[in-house]
C-alpha cells in the first residue's frame, strides 16, 4: 500500500501505542481488500457501547480500554485509548434504562452499558445510539469519504446523501476513529458507484409499504450490486427512502441504489450508468409487487398477534405522530404489545408534542437506542409478530424463532387493537 508520511508515523508509533496498532489494522485490512491507499475520513457511525457476556470479561479484565483495544482494534494487547481522533458516533446499541419493566433484558448489561457511554463519551464519541444517524444531526456531505457501520445507514448515507462509505465493521470503524483514515476501495471510487440493474416500476410506488417493497424486489435481484429504479414512482420522502433503502440492503446487499431525478448522483438514467448503455429493464408491476408481499408474508399461519414491532430502522417524527393518531383514544388488546422504536433525541421531541403520552395511554412503549433484532429480546412468550417494516419481517423471525406479519403502520395499529392479523395487499 502507498502510505503517507503521517500514515507511516502513526504505523511507527508516533502517536502512541493505540493508534499505532489502529493503523496497522488498516494497512492489514487495505491490503487485503487489494486497496491501493488510505482516504481521509472526518465521520466515523461505529459501535463500541453495546454490551455482550465478552465485553463484560473483557472490562473485568482491563476495564474498556481493553474491550477497544480487542473487539475495535484487534490487537491481544491493553492500550490506553486516547480521544478520537475524527467525530464518532455510537450506532444503535442494546436497550437503555427506559426499556425496565417493559423488555426482558438483563439490568447488568443495561448498567455496563450506561458505563460504557460515560467512558466513551469522555473520549469523544457521540452517543446517538441509532441506526438512523442521519435523523438526529449526523448529515454527512455529497462527495464526503466517512466510514460507517450498519447497513441501512450505510445505503442511506451512500445513496440519498451522496457521501461515500462501504459497510465497514467494529474494527475498521475503531481504527478509523483513531486515526482519521479507511482503506479506498469499493463505494469510495466513482466507477464503482454506477448502477448495474435497471428496473422499471410498472405498479405505482407510494409510501412506506410499498417503498418497502419495491427496495425488498430490489435487494433479491441484484444482491450487492446497484439498481437504478425508474418508473411510477411519486416523490419519496425520508421515511420512504429509509424503508426502501433497509429492504434492499436485507433482501440483497445493496450498498447504494440510484432514482434518476431523485437521488443526488443520478439526474438521469445515462448518467446514473456512467454514460455506458442502460441494461434491459427488468419490470417491477402487480405480479411481482403481489409476490414480494407473500414472500413477507410466509413466515406467519397463526392469525394471533402477541406483539407488533414498529421502528425498523428506528422512527422517524411523521412515524410517531401517526402511531399517536392512530392509537388516539384507543386501547391495545390485553394479549399484545406494541413497541415503537425510535433514536433517543427524537423521543425527547416526541414527548414534548405528547405523541409519547397518547401512544403509552392506549398502552404501547416508546423505546429507544436498540430494536429486538439487536438486543435479541422480545416480550416473553411472543410467538407472533407484526411490522410494517420489511427488514425486520426478514430478520427476526430466524433470530428469535418467532413468525411474522407485514403490512402498513394500519394494519399493524389495528393488530395491535385487535390481537388479529387481517392487513392484506390492497
Amino acid at each position: 500500500m502507498l502510505l503517507t508520511d503521517s500514515d507511516k508515523a502513526m504505523l511507527d508509533g508516533a502517536e502512541g501505542p493505540a493508534v499505532a496498532a489502529a493503523m496497522d489494522l488498516l494497512v492489514r485490512y487495505g491490503r487485503a481488500l487489494d486497496a491501493e491507499w488510505l482516504c481521509d475520513v472526518r465521520n466515523v457511525a461505529g459501535t463500541m457501547t453495546q454490551p455482550s457476556p465478552v465485553k463484560a470479561r473483557l472490562v473485568r479484565e482491563g476495564g474498556w480500554d481493553r474491550a477497544y483495544s480487542v473487539i475495535n482494534l484487534d490487537c491481544d494487547d491493553t492500550l490506553e485509548i486516547p480521544d478520537m481522533r475524527v467525530p464518532t458516533c455510537q450506532l444503535q446499541q442494546s436497550f437503555g434504562p427506559d426499556s425496565a419493566g417493559i423488555a426482558p433484558y438483563p439490568k447488568e448489561l443495561v448498567e455496563l452499558q450506561s458505563d460504557a457511554e460515560a467512558f466513551y463519551g469522555r473520549k469523544g464519541v457521540n452517543i446517538l445510539a441509532t441506526c438512523t444517524p442521519y435523523q438526529v444531526g449526523n448529515i454527512p456531505v455529497r462527495g464526503e469519504h466517512v466510514a460507517w457501520m450498519e447497513s441501512s445507514a450505510v445505503v442511506y448515507a451512500n445513496s440519498v446523501l451522496g457521501a461515500r462509505t462501504n459497510c465497514e465493521g467494529g474494527a475498521s470503524t475503531g481504527a478509523a476513529s483513531l486515526t482519521g483514515r479507511i482503506p479506498c476501495w469499493g463505494n469510495h471510487h466513482s466507477e464503482n458507484r454506477r448502477g448495474t440493474h435497471l428496473i422499471e416500476a410498472r405498479a405505482p410506488v407510494d409510501g412506506p409499504l410499498e417503498w418497502g417493497m419495491l427496495g425488498y424486489f430490489a435487494g433479491g435481484l441484484v444482491q450487492e450490486e446497484r439498481p437504478v429504479v425508474t418508473g411510477e414512482l411519486k416523490q419519496p420522502d425520508l421515511l420512504d427512502l429509509k424503508h426502501f433503502g433497509a429492504a434492499a440492503a436485507s433482501s440483497g446487499g445493496v450498498e447504494i441504489y440510484h432514482l434518476p431525478g431523485i437521488t443526488p448522483e443520478a439526474p438521469t438514467v445515462p448518467e446514473a450508468f456512467g454514460g455506458a448503455e442502460p441494461p434491459e429493464a427488468v419490470p417491477y408491476g402487480e405480479r411481482e409487487r403481489r409476490h414480494v408481499y407473500e414472500d413477507l408474508n410466509s413466515q406467519g399461519d397463526c392469525g394471533d398477534v402477541d406483539f407488533v414491532l414498529l421502528g425498523c430502522p428506528h422512527a422517524s417524527l411523521d412515524q410517531v405522530r401517526e402511531t399517536a393518531r392512530l392509537l388516539d383514544g384507543r386501547k391495545l388488546h390485553s394479549g399484545t404489545q406494541l413497541w415503537l422504536m425510535v433514536p433517543r433525541a427524537l423521543r425527547t421531541t416526541a414527548d414534548r408534542n405528547g405523541w409519547t403520552g397518547v401512544i403509552e395511554r392506549a398502552g404501547g412503549s416508546v423505546l429507544t437506542d436498540s430494536c429486538p433484532a439487536m438486543s435479541r429480546s422480545a416480550p416473553p412468550g411472543t410467538k407472533v409478530f407484526a411490522t410494517d417494516s420489511a427488514k425486520q419481517a426478514h430478520y427476526l423471525p430466524a433470530i428469535l424463532g418467532i413468525e411474522a406479519w407485514f403490512g402498513s403502520l394500519r394494519d399493524c395499529i389495528e393488530a395491535a387493537v385487535t390481537g388479529r392479523w387481517k392487513g392484506d395487499l390492497r
